[in-house]
């Protein structure tokens, strides 16, 4: 395998899902992942499987990133070491009338979804800047194209703010030079992950894959897409609302929110 001069990819939120897919498929390209997320077990666990197949030996990391201070940790652990690839993936969703939902669960979720991001994307591209040289993917969601999310509404507000930092940023670094830093967000419709369950919904059209998506989300980061969309549906849905007027777009994603709250 090709030794890369960047080594090391770093995964938030790979105890499952797409970090978890995000972990192997950057080890299938040759880099050694830094796995990050809450859960210990969960990550040695993966980190076994990566082990055993790949011959590569992982770095597990167990950090609670809605904690300021745990994302600083990482970047003194990570110092001096040759950085390739950051994946901001860590979040969760919720659903439900904004009303009855969960005051605390929602600022966990602003806490992780947005705070975490915030920093880690700095701290990022702070390190890729001393370096010369390194990609940033934050996960998004379509979610972050919308208007807004009636239903989801605390989820929808915390991934347009990835969006709308993600595409700032992206400007700032191609003006002031850096054209060794790259910058995307992937901003996918459903995914087959646990989500469904951690956001308390059922979605009625049927999820791609967490391979496919991160195997999309890979190719798009590599060209330098800025935001990354893995299905043709999402794109003509995201094109749509820039046509029709935002009371009516709110209304109808109001409407799909409210059917996919589990009975």
């Amino acid at each position: 395998m090709k030794r890369r001069k960047y080594k090391y990819a770093l995964i938030t939120g790979a105890s499952s899902g797409l970090g978890m897919e995000f972990a192997k498929q950057l080890t299938q390209m040759g880099y050694v992942p830094i796995l990050v997320a809450r859960r210990k077990e969960r990550l040695i666990e993966l980190a076994e499987q990566i082990e055993n197949q790949y011959h590569v030996e992982c770095t597990v990391f167990p950090a609670d990133l809605t904690n300021p201070t745990e994302c600083k940790r990482i970047f003194r652990f990570l110092e001096d070491k040759p950085v390739g690839i950051i994946i901001n993936n860590a979040g969760y969703g919720d659903c439900g009338s904004f009303m009855d939902t969960d005051l605390g669960k929602e600022l966990s979720m602003i806490d992780l979804n947005i705070k975490a991001l915030h920093i880690i994307s700095k701290l990022a591209l702070h390190k890729f800047r001393k370096q010369k040289g390194g990609y940033l993917l934050n996960v998004a969601s379509s979610a972050g194209l919308f208007p807004a999310g009636p239903y989801m509404a605390t989820y929808y507000a915390t991934k347009s703010y990835v969006s709308s930092l993600t595409e700032a940023i992206t400007v700032e670094t191609i003006e002031q030079g850096y054209d060794r830093i790259h910058i995307s967000a992937l901003c996918p419709g459903p995914v087959d992950t646990e989500f469904n369950s951690v956001a308390n919904v059922e979605f009625s059209l049927p999820g791609i894959s967490a391979e496919y998506c991160v195997e999309v989300a890979l190719k798009g980061l590599m060209r330098g897409e800025l935001v990354i969309i893995p299905t043709l549906r999402m794109k003509l849905a995201i094109f749509a609302v820039r046509l029709l007027p935002r009371f009516w777009i709110e209304k109808l994603t109001g409407h799909q929110q409210k059917k996919k709250l589990k009975k």
